[in-house]
């Protein structure tokens, strides 16, 4: 019996790539034998825009693939720049258009593979490279990521603080696509905007123990709104400890500290008397000082009345930024552990007080509970960012359908410099 065979036309990638002032390349076969033959590309790749040589794109522009005839569909579009970063991008539902849909970088080289298939499903892959052009003159967006790299307690959430203010939802999203956290072990963890300059990042729970966070930048090249374009950024590496917290119970003057979920030591102390009551919820660790000089005329304490004070204050591990700290506190010695006194810090012994400050680092826990004062304000005034439930945190993101958090840090924090 005799068969004749069967003749198939393989989709050559009769390609239209558009990207104003492209200067595209065409590859030739990928050794694959299905995959298209070479080809001339000067008289099968149509450009819009400059075509001579060393032209590049703009990255103003959407990049659109475009398959001539109607003998075949493109099925994926892949394209990717040296940094490794892919463009996000939509085929139309015959196959005959693909554009992307996330900005071009800047200044950069971009590989774009497109697979084809013709009317009988037979496969063809075309390579395609192009460069695009630096933007013109224009504003520079900065990220500065923190804390300094270093080893932190569970606690410590990540921040990016901009040097340009982004109010566009559209906008925060292409600077939160390129923000990456990577932790080991993995964690669930989203960014939040606190506002249109600052964005902190953590996760659902604390960070786990002895967990390796890396942070960095993709916005270099990336444009992020009209005249507004990404700069490269120091990269941030940083790792826990051990989880260590501080449980303070104002109405029964003790503090409890746990490491790694076990009660380590119970602490009497005092806390802030009637009208500086401590402020409730969860704080961090923010720094630690050996002595810090603290005065009543700074939380408004008229000099020469009988509330006011000028003293020499050791073992100080802050808390907030408004001057509320855990430190030595031997004048009151006689009320820890009974009577609250203090004018919002957490007062206790010099020895205990030395002991806690040798014992917990920057991003550690520090809970406070039963007290009559505020709730710690999320925001503005140290790290109270434990404060705000899951839900709501999720909806601080530019990424999901929850409304980002505008609201200022001068709006939310009262400023009390040193409590005593």
């Amino acid at each position: 019996m005799n068969h004749t065979p069967r003749t198939r036309t393989v989709v050559s990638c009769t390609l239209l790539v558009t990207a104003l002032g492209a200067g595209v390349t065409a590859c030739g076969s990928d050794g694959n034998p299905l995959s298209a033959e070479p080809y001339d590309a000067a008289g099968l790749i149509s450009i819009s825009g400059p075509t001579g040589a060393g032209e590049r794109a703009d990255p103003d522009k959407p990049l659109e693939v475009t398959l001539k005839g109607d003998d075949g569909r493109i099925t994926d579009v892949t394209a990717q720049d040296a940094t490794g970063r892919r463009l996000a991008g939509e085929l139309t539902a015959d196959g005959s258009r693909w554009h992307s849909t996330s900005p071009l970088a800047a200044n950069a080289h971009y590989t774009v593979a497109v697979s084809t298939e013709d009317e009988d499903g037979s496969p063809g892959r075309k390579v395609l490279t192009l460069d695009t052009s630096k933007p013109a003159a224009r504003k520079r967006l900065t990220v500065t990521l923190g804390p300094e790299s270093g080893e932190y307690g569970v606690g410590q959430p990540i921040t990016a603080q901009l040097d340009q203010e982004i109010k566009d939802r559209a906008q925060r999203a292409v600077v939160e696509r390129a923000l990456r956290v990577d932790s080991t072990p993995a964690v669930q963890g989203s960014w939040y905007w606190v506002s249109g300059k600052e964005l902190h990042y953590r996760p659902k729970e604390y960070w786990p123990v002895h967990a390796t966070i890396t942070v960095h930048s993709n916005l270099d090249g990336i444009r992020v709104g009209d005249r507004l374009w990404g700069t490269a950024s120091k990269p941030l590496k940083i790792t826990t400890g051990d989880r260590v917290e501080a449980l303070t119970d104002a109405a029964a003057h003790r503090m409890t500290v746990y490491k790694n979920g076990q009660e380590i030591k119970e602490i009497p102390i005092t806390t802030g008397r009637p009208g500086y009551e401590t402020r409730n919820g969860v704080k961090v660790v923010l720094d630690k000082q050996h002595f810090v000089r603290m005065r009543g005329t700074t939380i408004g304490i008229a000099a020469g009345t009988s509330d006011s004070y000028d003293l020499l204050v050791y073992w100080a591990t802050r808390v907030t930024w408004s001057g509320e700290y855990v430190h030595a506190a031997p004048w009151s010695v006689g009320s820890q552990g009974s009577a609250n006194v203090s004018h919002g810090c957490t007062g206790m012994s010099t020895a205990n007080a030395e002991w806690f400050f040798d014992t917990v680092r920057d991003g550690d826990i520090v809970k406070v509970v039963n007290s009559n004062g505020a709730e710690m304000e999320p925001f503005g005034n140290g790290f109270g960012d434990w404060n705000v439930d899951w839900k709501k945190w999720r909806k601080g993101t530019a990424l999901t359908n929850g409304t980002a958090n505008s609201q200022s840090p001068q709006d939310v924090a009262r400023l009390r410099p040193t409590a005593l």
